[in-house]
């Protein structure tokens, strides 16, 4: 084995401090840029809404709403995945729920007064994965549950 190379450090100087500049960051204080407070959801509503949201890169999403629908997609997946032998199906849904699951994850962030680009750390493995499950989990503060009124 020889020593790290200089292309080795820029790899792990990517993979690891890029995720941490945007992690340490703050979010603005204040009331939430994007609107007004999310409503909790029951398992219906919030399917109803990642459907009527299909493309809405705006708004905000509770917890409850985001984790519903992610649940909702989950279980259709493994259900097409365990009957559908020839992935006809499974890449229609694939291709239906593509983008109203960014929306969705970016309207998540958004709840927290983030911008939705921060999804893209997701790529980042494993410290960039790990904060968006964070940011997914983290309930709004209660500043940022305020919608700014000008």
């Amino acid at each position: 084995m020889g020593s790290f190379s200089l292309w080795h450090w820029l790899i792990v100087l990517i993979v690891i401090a890029v995720p941490l500049i945007f992690i340490f960051r703050k979010p603005p204080t204040g009331p939430n840029r994007f609107g007004g407070p999310a409503e909790p959801m029951g398992f219906g509503q919030a399917i109803g809404s990642y459907f009527k949201n299909y493309v809405n890169f705006r708004d905000r999403a509770s917890r409850s709403e985001f984790w519903f629908s992610t649940l909702f997609v989950a279980i259709i997946s493994i259900a097409l995945y365990l009957v559908d032998s020839t992935e006809i199906f499974k890449t229609i849904w694939s291709l239906a729920t593509f983008l109203p699951s960014i929306a969705m994850a970016a309207r998540r962030f958004h709840d927290i007064n983030r911008s939705g680009w921060h999804q893209l750390l997701g790529m980042l493995f494993p410290i960039g994965s790990i904060a968006v499950l964070v940011w997914y989990c983290k309930a709004p503060t209660a500043d940022q549950s305020r919608a700014s009124v000008f």
